[in-house]
């Protein structure tokens, strides 16, 4: 019986021409695993190599990737035995469209430390068990990057969807690049530059993201930098119409960020993201006053804290300045950048026509918190009027963005965010962010650790129409907590049990036990 494995053993006389190679690709379905399979043994066959790939289909969205085996010899006359799959312990290189896939490489035994090129993007597709997680379900990617390192022989990993996406071009491609910059295979950059060439279709893009990511594997990538914060910010705003030109925008944009600058080290890196967040979001008007917030809790700070309550007000007032609304929504769904994105995804020849349909399904609540706060006001507080109007209103629409008047339509409504500050939704949410964020800055100086954790308690806030009222509620309820826990030394801990209770129980079953051992505590220890 034919040993395959014996083709990596030491052998004394045999040449080295005789080697098998073993090559595993793991990707998800959109990815181009098949393209970077085909592409591989192209190679192969263009430097004298026999070569064989099969493939063995994955399930259904996270559940299991597709591999793609590549096996090859150098060809010398005697026809190889090649394998239709690949074995635990007997892999050469192994490469993983995203990262957990290059996990779960590891844990089927496909990497070994001893033999394994292990090559990833360091990007992330979440699995299903952490979309349906109520609060952050995301596994450690820290954990996956030691845990690899230790695992293989040589490994490789940078933001390669990243690199595909900037060059217009397919994941495969940068990774058919970090493949030729690692040297793993005896071929010249040439002879994968001409098997991408041959494809036909898409080369120049290929090409392009080819090059950014073998320079990047070889530590030769270019120096020039992403697209600046402030080009961003600027094309932004100008889509919105917020400015009559970019220097105004640059000019107020620069004293935003020149405040930071003068922020202590620790929270800058936090609060150029709020900031980010928020300008998009609105304006630098509204950047202004996110940041006036924040010099609050900045004031109240020290090192001797490691600022932890300015890094919590700067994320979580980011997120409660920018709320989500009908006009936001209508905002995202009109913008160029989703439009590039999702002909991407869908895989849109050139020529071909993409029909996209949104669905909308509006409340009285939605419809009334985008009229002026005064007529808003007035139709919620007559029930009558309000029960007429949601029986015209409240049920599902669909409209078509592809045709002109239901992307006018869209684009009128994200427009409307100039005039947002006068407008009922925001009147509530900012009346309610005021609210919370006093409270939590009331008790910084008496308890610290209580006053991070009632501003971390906005990360249960999220979503839109229902989402956002069930959030609102258990919100509320977690910080309904506070009278019986005043006083306690561990009052901080309990709101964060709270707060992660809330998070993990879509219902609140959990929540509500909670809560009922809170209200059994009793006075307890005091400060």
């Amino acid at each position: 019986m034919l040993d395959h494995n014996a083709s990596l053993r030491p052998k004394t006389g045999a040449a080295d021409d005789e080697r098998v190679i073993k090559l595993a690709v793991l990707a998800v379905g959109g990815q181009g695993g098949g393209v970077l399979a085909d592409w591989i043994t192209d190679v192969a066959e263009r430097n004298g190599y026999v070569a064989q790939s099969t493939s063995v289909a994955g399930v259904a969205q996270r559940t299991g990737a597709t591999i793609y085996y590549v096996e090859m010899a150098r060809d010398t006359g005697r026809l190889p035995v090649f394998a239709l799959s690949p074995s635990q312990g007997d892999v050469d290189i192994l490469i993983a469209a995203e990262l957990m896939e290059a996990g779960r490489a590891i844990i089927r035994g496909f990497v070994t430390p001893d033999r394994t090129t292990l090559i990833t993007s360091s990007h992330r597709i979440a699995a299903v068990s952490e979309k349906i997680e109520p609060g952050d379900g995301r596994a450690s990617s820290s954990k996956v990057h030691a845990t690899a390192e230790a695992a293989s022989k040589r490994f490789i990993a940078f933001d390669m969807e990243k690199i595909a996406a900037d060059s217009g071009s397919m994941i495969s491609a940068s990774l058919l690049g970090a493949l030729a910059g690692s040297d793993a295979l005896p071929f010249t950059r040439e002879s994968y530059q001409e098997a991408i060439g041959a494809g036909g279709r898409g080369v120049k893009a290929s090409l392009a993201a080819f090059a950014a990511a073998y320079d990047r594997a070889r530590g030769t990538a270019s120096s020039a930098a992403p697209k600046s914060a402030e080009a961003a910010v600027v094309g932004s705003a100008l889509a919105a119409g917020q400015v009559s030109g970019p220097q105004d925008l640059l000019r107020g944009w620069q004293a935003l960020a020149a405040r930071i600058d003068v922020m202590p080290v620790a929270v800058r890196d936090m609060a150029l993201r709020g900031l980010r967040k928020v300008v998009d979001y609105q304006d630098i008007a509204y950047g202004r006053e996110y940041l006036d917030r924040l010099d609050k809790a900045v004031v109240l700070d020290g090192p001797d804290r490691a600022y932890a309550l300015s890094i919590a007000a700067a994320k979580h007032l980011a997120n409660a300045l920018c709320y989500d609304d009908m006009i936001r929504v209508a905002d995202l769904k009109t913008r160029s950048t989703r439009d590039r994105r999702v002909r991407k995804e869908v895989g849109v020849r050139d020529g071909s026509v993409l029909q996209v349909t949104e669905y909308f399904h509006p409340r009285i609540e939605e419809f009334c918190g985008t009229l002026p706060a005064g007529l808003g006001s007035y139709i919620e507080n007559r029930p009558k009027l309000a029960a007429f109007l949601d029986r015209r209103i409240n049920r599902g629409r669909r409209i078509r963005t592809d045709s002109f008047a239901g992307f006018t339509a869209l684009w009128f409504i994200g427009g409307l965010r100039r005039w947002r500050r006068r407008l009922l939704r925001h009147k509530v949410e900012a009346a309610h962010l005021e609210s919370w964020y006093a409270l939590a800055l009331g008790h910084a100086r008496e308890d610290y650790a209580l006053a991070v954790e009632i501003l971390n308690c906005r990360r249960l806030i999220k979503g839109y129409s229902d989402t956002h009222v069930r959030a609102q509620s258990k919100f509320d309820r977690v910080l309904s907590a506070l009278d019986l826990l005043k006083g306690r030394a561990d009052a901080a801990d309990w709101i964060r049990r709270l707060r992660e209770a809330a998070l993990k129980d879509e219902k609140g079953d959990m929540l509500d036990g909670a809560l009922k051992t809170v209200a059994t505590l009793g006075a307890g220890p005091t400060h």
